[in-house]
């Protein structure tokens, strides 16, 4: 089952809680955390004890008995596990682009985006120098790196699933749309450019996954 796939990266997680100021509930990664290693000891067979007969008991049962109502409860778990994957992605891309505006309203001086973002209506030198370093080219909020970040947390969340990746680019998408909404305006151009630069790697994910499986072909 696809949903079985999507894998947590901590160390992605984590990297976005302290340096993109996601301030997500320590309480929902835990428990996500937990289900998602549980999950993935059932996939592994660890625990597992094969007996003759090939019967695989596991918690106390045996896994060729289960009843319907137990198979319809994992499959709602799942589908609820995948949910909240997508719900994270939708939440981490609005933060994103709040933290990126921010940034452009005091690289460019524009009152109604620092208004918005809830900053100071005046920045001095310094502060507006380092905002324009961050969404310069290279800069940490600017379109290579915020897309890159966007990316790479969909791939921690969807593990390398083709499916699940197409369901978190479309997560990605409704961020941008409720982000929009939320600011009550079109974003600034460089969110849109964060955004298109953010689709094309997730176009290009999906091509080196067709390559893997004609080359897989190939040998055949």
């Amino acid at each position: 089952m696809s949903e079985i796939t999507g894998i947590y990266s901590n160390s992605v997680i984590q990297h976005y809680e302290s340096n993109v100021s996601v301030n997500y509930s320590k309480t929902e990664i835990k428990t996500a955390d937990t289900a998602e290693s549980k999950k993935n000891t059932m996939a592994a067979g660890e625990g597992a004890i094969y007996e003759k007969g090939d019967t695989v008991q596991n918690a106390g049962y045996s896994i060729n008995k289960m009843s319907e109502s137990d198979r319809a409860r994992i499959v709602e778990q799942l589908k609820a596990d995948a949910a909240q994957r997508k719900e994270q992605l939708v939440n981490l891309v609005q933060k994103t682009l709040a933290g990126q505006i921010s940034a452009f309203g005091k690289a460019t001086g524009d009152n109604i985006w620092q208004m918005l973002s809830g900053g100071n209506f005046t920045v001095d030198a310094a502060t507006k120098a380092q905002a324009q370093k961050d969404i310069s080219e290279d800069g940490y909020w600017g379109v290579k790196q915020t897309s890159q970040r966007l990316f790479d947390f969909a791939s921690a969340l969807a593990g390398d699933d083709v499916e699940q990746m197409r369901k978190m680019q479309e997560a990605m998408g409704k961020g941008f749309k409720l982000a929009t909404g939320a600011w009550g305006r079109d974003l600034p151009s460089i969110c849109q450019q964060t955004m298109d630069a953010a689709n094309r790697l997730f176009e290009e994910y999906y091509k080196s996954k067709e390559g893997d499986q004609n080359a897989d072909i190939s040998s055949c």
